[in-house]
């Protein structure tokens, strides 16, 4: 029997249940994954007390949007991967659990150099961190200010920029200033006086800007610094950043939906390649998935959370 963690009512965290599961069998264009790993975000979490969005008919509804593991079946139409494929899959529904039935659009097959574990943290912050990217229009040549970069999004948001060509600036704690380092930025601390540090280190000025850490203070010194709000990127869609117009990455909304299909193949490649690296902070068993949440909810986990099958 197989198992998934599932939520039965709007009652966060510990409303959770660890429930005994059947995948159903492919359907055309589907595949079924035996899953070894899933990889746990901030958006897994954030929904489960309900919100704007929330739609009771729905319950339960699973957990999880990203898993890596081996295709144990594949339904007609599906010719890209087989039964005993390593794949990874995401955008998914329900990717807490040790079995998974999904379309086929959404898995891809692995290449031997990305392991299970990385696989499945890697689709989620790698498309969100291009997203940024791309709405921030940084290009070779200019400077870039990423905000948090030593967290998930924000150190892919850097690996991908210094692919492009573009200088980066980066904020966090100062045990992580090697690390930035190491990821091609000029690391300097966040709190006051942050718009002068970065001043300072770049006194030609900033051309664009990514707020992957989500604060009032990331968009207040990024409007202070960036002439164009346009070439603000955000993760965070509260109503300062929408009256700025600054860029939102939207996640389901259609452009990001286009922008998310050949994302997905590229940060693959570039994992592939080992040209982008990502830090995994901490595992846990699925069984533990509420425990995982928690912690990615304290929101300095410092990389990918992700659990094991």
């Amino acid at each position: 029997m197989s198992k998934r963690w599932v939520l039965p009512t709007y009652g966060g965290i510990d409303a959770l249940e660890f429930v005994d599961a059947v995948a159903s069998a492919p359907a055309a264009g589907e595949v079924t994954i035996a899953v070894t790993a899933a990889g746990v975000n901030p958006s897994d979490y954030k929904g489960l007390s309900g919100g704007w969005n929330a739609d009771e008919s729905l319950l339960p509804v699973g957990v999880g949007q990203e898993a890596a593991g081996v295709v144990t079946a594949v339904g007609d139409e599906v010719t890209h991967v087989a039964a005993g494929d390593r794949v990874v899959a995401f955008k998914v529904a329900g990717g807490f659990a040790t079995d998974l039935t999904v379309s086929a659009s959404d898995v891809f097959a692995l290449p031997a150099s990305i392991g299970d574990v990385t696989a499945a943290g890697l689709l989620h912050v790698g498309v969100v961190a291009a997203e940024l990217l791309a709405l921030s229009g940084a290009r070779d040549g200019e400077t870039l200010l990423v905000h948090a970069g030593s967290g998930s999004v924000g150190s892919l948001v850097l690996q991908l920029a210094r692919l492009a060509g573009v200088r980066t600036i980066a904020t966090a704690s100062p045990g992580n200033h090697e690390r930035l380092r190491a990821l091609g930025a000029e690391p300097t601390t966040y709190g006051d006086g942050l718009t002068d540090r970065v001043r300072a280190l770049a006194p030609e000025g900033v051309d664009a800007a990514v707020d992957a850490a989500g604060t009032d203070e990331a968009l207040a010194v990024s409007l202070d610094l960036v002439a164009d709000p346009s070439r603000i990127a955000t993760l965070a869609p509260g109503p300062k950043a929408r009256e700025a117009g600054v860029g939102i990455s939207a996640g389901a909304a259609p452009a990001s939906i286009a922008f998310r299909m050949p994302a997905r193949a590229r940060i693959l490649a570039l994992a592939a390649s080992g040209d982008l690296t990502l830090t995994i902070a901490r595992t846990f068993s699925l069984a533990d998935a509420p425990e995982a949440l928690r912690f990615v909810a304290t929101g300095h986990p410092d990389g990918k959370v992700v659990l094991t099958v």
